[in-house]
């Protein structure tokens, strides 16, 4: 085996490393193509600064821990070398000889590809391997910048069991020919992926990185990814994807303690591990730290062009006493418990990825108060662009999940949200943490027999789609699976030959529908002057009702009647005259309902001196209903 030579690395390049701000850092570390002295092969490049020696080994060297040696480069703590003769798919990985003498296998962070778990060597890969041909969609996302005026509904999807035989998982390609068209019938405007940076078990759905350039490797290659993202452009579907730059696992060969010192991590466990999770916490305060995880997102947006990244658990990272009781916990410089390091990172990544990725969102689940998470960070906040509603959602489904008969005494919890829904850029979420752990599926949440849990997941629906802010549904609820979802498991998909089951998807395909054909819907979407209620007194009957709106197009009326009761001669003021169409009944026959509705059209009658509204329509209500009407 040839011996390892020398690699150079620009002075300015290892400037802005140890500033923390070289957003391409993945084209200087990791392994890389390379022709030196007229030899192909690759150059490695790692960063561990207080190791005492490293070595490369893998399939080009007959894992010989010791035929190729890295070099350090100058006083970067960068450790590098060019092995002539490797090519593209061979595995490595390195031999780090600690601070302490002690000698450990560690994977490459800056990994392209990985070999398939249990085993967690890297493998050599490249950039451009794949030719785009997302031209126009990549152009009009820039041009028309962030989509918080624009129709979006999220389908969430955990790719290893949407659908799979036994244990064989589908390929991104096989996923592109049964998943896209799927999503696309529906009328999602984006897909989002559950994490897919490599990660060992599978259990834990990708939330514990291992490899955070590396695509996971049980659906194929950092390519057939690529391709899958590029047709979902193709067909006008967006690409969201789960990061997770909260926590990283503990196993020898990772990120932990990488050169026998608190590299990556903090070295006081006060800081620097999760309790619940059982994990590492990255050391915001460090700047290479920082420049691994800023570099990381980027990359993400733009060598796979995905169109937004959902940063996990953001609570546990801006605050220092999360889930931890007194002792357990270290202060900031002002006595307080917010992460000014965590902070700073947010702001600066948020400020970058809409600075050089214009149209790419950024969104957070952050489960506190915590103020202006999506308002600009020039004005304070921490510059994402929308944040998950966590307060509607657990509202709205300790709600929905009573009996019609109690739901007059908790009619707050709809009416609730409405206080601060523009306080934020909000994604009302009914994802995949309200369907596991014995939460139990959607609908086996509803109460009721057969037929009234049918109708109020429909109801549900309905709501989510009429009230303000930005929509995201986990996979298998927009059929009705029947059991808690199981990531070792595909989704229940015989029940679509059901009606019922069938005539849900059918709602939520609808739901869609009627969301992109009516501006009123999401044109004003983040601002109060998009809405106005109409009654959210009647708690008696269970009912509310509210106008979407917006300048230049005409108003949706939604009425929603959450009891079983059909509501007769039921009347509701409006703001213009003259025929109001029903655009939308979810208890039409289509969708498993009774059909009752009204007849397609309703005609607006003077009001006189009654009500703020100088006209009344006179509707009937379907039961566990809700309807949709728009002035002709």
């Amino acid at each position: 085996m040839p011996e390892t030579l020398p690699v150079y690395i620009a002075p300015f390049d290892l400037f802005l490393f140890g500033k923390g701000e070289h957003w391409d850092l993945y084209r200087i570390l990791g392994a890389h193509f390379d022709v030196q002295d007229k030899q192909e092969g690759y150059r490695f490049a790692v960063w561990a600064p207080n190791a005492r020696n490293i070595y490369v080994a893998g399939d080009f060297n007959n894992w010989d821990s010791r035929a190729n040696q890295l070099y350090p480069v100058g006083v970067s703590g960068i450790w590098a070398g060019f092995v002539p003769d490797v090519v593209p798919g061979q595995m490595y990985k390195y031999q780090v000889v600690q601070s302490d003498g002690r000698e450990v296998t560690k994977t490459d962070p800056f990994a392209f590809r990985s070999e398939m778990r249990p085993g967690h060597a890297a493998v050599t890969w490249g950039l451009e391997n794949h030719e785009w041909a997302d031209d126009s969609w990549m152009t009009k996302r820039r041009n028309d910048g962030l989509p918080l005026n624009k129709p979006m509904s999220c389908y969430e999807v955990h790719l290893g069991s949407w659908r799979r035989e036994n244990w064989d998982y589908r390929t991104y390609r096989q996923l592109t020919e049964e998943l896209i068209p799927y999503v696309k019938d529906m009328g999602f405007t984006h897909i989002e992926l559950m994490p897919i940076a490599e990660h060992p078990l599978d259990e834990s759905w990708g939330y514990q990185t291992s490899h955070y350039f590396s695509p996971t490797s049980r659906h194929g290659t950092p390519d057939d990814l690529r391709y899958f993202i590029d047709k979902c452009h193709q067909e006008g579907i967006g690409v969201i994807l789960d990061w997770v730059p909260g926590h990283f696992p503990k196993d020898e060969w990772g990120l932990g303690r990488f050169d026998g010192t608190a590299l990556y991590e903090h070295a006081d466990p006060r800081k620097g591990e999760h309790p619940d999770w059982g994990t590492y916490i990255f050391n915001f305060g460090r700047h290479e730290v920082c420049n691994f995880l800023l570099t990381n997102a980027l990359y993400w947006l733009k060598e796979f062009h995905i169109d937004g990244l959902r940063i996990d658990a953001v609570a546990s990272m801006l605050y220092l006493d999360y889930s931890r009781k007194d002792g357990e916990w270290v202060a900031n410089e002002h006595g307080g418990n917010e992460n000014i390091e965590a902070i700073q990172l947010f702001k600066q990544l948020n400020t970058v990825v809409h600075d050089q990725f214009p149209g790419a969102m950024m969104i957070a689940e952050e489960s506190t108060s915590w103020p202006g998470v999506s308002r600009p960070v020039y004005t304070g906040g921490l510059g994402f662009t929308f944040k998950w509603n966590m307060g509607w959602m657990n509202d709205t489904l300790d709600y929905v999940s009573k009996s019609p008969i109690h739901r007059a005494y908790h009619h707050n919890s709809l009416t609730f949200s409405m206080i601060y829904a523009f306080s934020e850029n909000f994604v009302l979420p009914l994802s995949h943490d309200e369907v596991v752990h014995g939460k139990g599926a959607l609908l086996s949440k509803m109460p009721g027999d057969t037929w009234q849990q049918m109708a109020n997941l429909r109801l549900l629906f309905s709501y989510q789609w009429a009230h303000p802010g930005k929509k995201l549904l986990f996979m298998g609820c927009e059929f009705g699976q029947w059991n808690e979802w199981d990531c070792r498991k595909e989704l229940d998909w015989l029940l679509l030959g059901f009606p019922a089951h069938q005539g849900l998807r059918n709602t939520v395909t609808d739901l869609n529908r009627t969301m992109r054909e009516n501006p009123a819907m999401y044109k004003q979407d983040n601002d109060w002057s998009g809405f106005e209620w109409v009654d959210f007194s009647d708690f008696k009957s269970s009912t509310i009702s509210f106008l979407r709106k917006t300048d230049g197009d005409k108003p949706i009326l939604w009425i929603f009647n959450f009891t079983p009761v059909v509501r007769s001669g039921y009347c509701l003021g409006c703001p213009q005259g003259g025929r109001w169409k029903e655009i939308f009944n979810s208890d039409a026959e289509i969708y498993g309902g009774s059909n009752v509705g009204n007849v397609g059209e309703v005609v607006a009658k003077k009001a006189g001196d009654i009500g703020s509204f100088p006209y009344y329509l006179e509707l009937t209500l379907p039961p566990l209903g809700a309807i949709a009407l728009r002035p002709e």
